[in-house]
């Protein structure tokens, strides 16, 4: 505790100027028993500080342990246990829950494009027959209704989204230059 309060920055600070020393700085993070009950042993990590910072906030230490970049130090035990604990107990629902809306989006698109075209072929018989060459009503109807939702819904939630955004980089004069045109700082991340 009182190596994170004094600098809570330690582990930044020793990537970049002793980096040989942060596995041994990560292996004083683990406490193992020198005893074995049924063939197990007993450890505890130390991983507060790997979590939460001073104020009580999301701690960078795993960020720079990541931007480091030394597989042999992300594979540690402690950052293998923190890392695990962050997904389970924090962004796998969180990521779960941003992802659903796609997942009901892309069903639906299936849907309007592959499956409701194969029930009209499938209904439409062989061929031969001319009183089939028009499609169903209601498997043309099931199509159209799929597809302006996902217009509606899938598309104006992103035309929403990117016009937000474009209005506050314009506005805060937040741009960036790409070829001649000058666009919305936001676009130049990954992510967008």
């Amino acid at each position: 505790d009182p190596l994170f309060e004094r600098h809570p920055d330690i582990l930044k600070r020793m990537s970049l100027d002793a980096p040989n020393l942060l596995p041994v700085l990560l292996d004083g993070l683990i406490w193992r028993s020198r005893t074995t009950e049924g063939g197990q042993r007993r450890v505890v990590y130390y991983c507060k500080h790997l979590l939460v910072d001073l104020e009580g906030k999301f701690s960078q230490n795993l960020e720079w342990l990541m931007d480091h970049g030394d597989p042999k130090l992300v594979c540690h035990p402690i950052v293998t246990h923190v890392t695990d604990l962050v997904w389970r107990k924090l962004a796998f629902r969180a990521f779960l829950q941003s992802r659903s809306w796609f997942l009901v989006t892309l069903a639906i698109f299936v849907c309007a494009q592959s499956i409701f075209n194969r029930l009209d072929k499938e209904e439409g018989g062989d061929g031969d027959d001319d009183d089939h060459h028009q499609d169903p009503q209601d498997v043309l109807l099931a199509i159209f209704i799929a597809r302006c939702f996902i217009y509606a819904f899938s598309l104006g939630s992103w035309l929403i989204h990117h016009t937000v955004k474009s209005i506050r980089d314009f506005r805060r004069k937040n741009l960036i230059q790409v070829g001649c045109f000058r666009v919305p700082e936001y676009l130049s991340t990954w992510r967008s």
